[in-house]
């Protein structure tokens, strides 16, 4: 699947709902909040689903 940038999206797992800020080499770097931070992460595009999706 193919994510841009301020994309919502979730990891396959489950988990926040995180906004896509970065793309590279199939690398997604995503942004959330936890409640007392923003955290960053960059998962592979395989571990993720668009944020409405069950």
């Amino acid at each position: 699947m193919v994510f841009f940038v301020s994309d919502e999206v979730r990891r396959k797992s489950g988990g926040p709902r995180m906004i896509v800020t970065g793309y590279a080499s199939g690398m997604v770097e995503c942004r959330w909040y936890d409640g007392f931070c923003v955290q960053r992460e960059a998962f592979h595009e395989d571990e993720l689903i668009a944020g409405g999706m069950d």
